[in-house]
């Protein structure tokens, strides 16, 4: 008997997957305890209605992050800092500070969390960063940081 799996089952296959199981195994322990529905054309349908929605959420959310890909390429972003008579700057230039300086200067929104320095900035100078928007989208741009 073909199902459509409401949760993950141990086993069998996970959500949201059409999977053939045996007829007394369906009626009796998956469809009572709601693990799965009987996969009738109703059932099938809204399966791909899902399907197809999900992939044009995916679709959309690659697409912005390559709009912010190509919209980093390029910038220089600069950080005012003091420091002391040696050159080192009080405290570091984090991910935060940069996050902060895109998006008051160039209006850029991104994660903190996402942004890959090479080291802690403690030094005057001109950096790269990368920045993780999306599972293979990777956005460059250049920190300065001056007096």
């Amino acid at each position: 008997m073909k199902v459509i799996l409401l949760t993950n089952v141990k086993g069998l296959g996970k959500k949201d997957d059409m999977v053939e199981a045996s007829d007394g195994y369906a009626r009796n322990y998956l469809i009572p305890r709601k693990l799965a529905i009987f996969a009738d054309n109703k059932a099938q349908n809204e399966l791909k209605g899902k399907e197809s929605a999900r992939q044009f959420k995916i679709d959309e959310e690659k697409k912005a992050a390559r709009e912010i890909a190509a919209r980093l390429e390029g910038t220089v972003v600069k950080i005012r800092s003091a420091s002391g008579a040696d050159g080192r700057l009080y405290g570091a230039v984090t991910a935060k500070d940069i996050a902060e300086a895109l998006e008051k200067n160039f209006g850029i929104v991104v994660d903190k969390r996402k942004m890959e320095l090479a080291s802690a900035i403690k030094s005057y100078g001109t950096y790269s960063v990368s920045v993780k928007l999306y599972t293979d989208i990777v956005g460059k741009f250049t920190v300065v940081v001056h007096e």
